[in-house]
């Protein structure tokens, strides 16, 4: 299984084109090709998927009822102005230019990848996403990958 990782900085060309590092490109998944689906974050970033993985996530959230208002709503803003692209022989791409006012996106972007997608963020916002406190983040490790604390011995 391939995953994505790592932090890169990227620059963004005149033309709105933005390469992905070579390791990110790299470790898209073979069933995907050069194929990936480009969508808005939760956060105010892209958030780019291999084909194959945004498959999964599509029936996820296609297969919601679709008589209930509340998932019609969420699917409706899930969906939006999903892009499929496909990257030329560099790795190299257009980002679409709402995508890329609503990342705010112009000459620099963070690259970052997270396993089975990858993010692309303002450089200046995404300081602003990231856990400044270690311990705070020590904390979370814990909480998310810790074990269970072994239970105190009775008296």
């Amino acid at each position: 299984m391939n995953f994505l990782s790592g932090e890169y900085e990227c620059k963004i060309d005149p033309k709105g084109r933005l390469v992905l590092p070579a390791k990110i490109k790299s470790n898209l998944p073979e069933a995907s090709g050069n194929h990936v689906v480009l969508t808005r974050g939760f956060e105010p970033c892209l958030v780019l998927y291999p084909k194959s993985e945004w498959k999964t996530i599509y029936d996820k959230v296609a297969g919601l009822n679709e008589f209930n208002e509340e998932y019609r709503q969420f699917q409706r803003n899930f969906f939006r102005g999903n892009t499929e692209i496909e990257l030329d022989g560099t790795g190299r791409f257009i980002v679409p230019r709402t995508m890329a006012r609503f990342a705010d996106l112009e000459k620099e972007a963070i690259v970052v990848g997270l396993g089975n997608r990858v993010e692309i963020w303002n450089p200046d916002r995404y300081e602003d996403f990231l856990i400044k406190d270690q311990q705070s983040f020590s904390q979370l490790a814990e909480k998310f990958l810790g074990d269970k604390p072994a239970e105190a011995p009775m008296l």
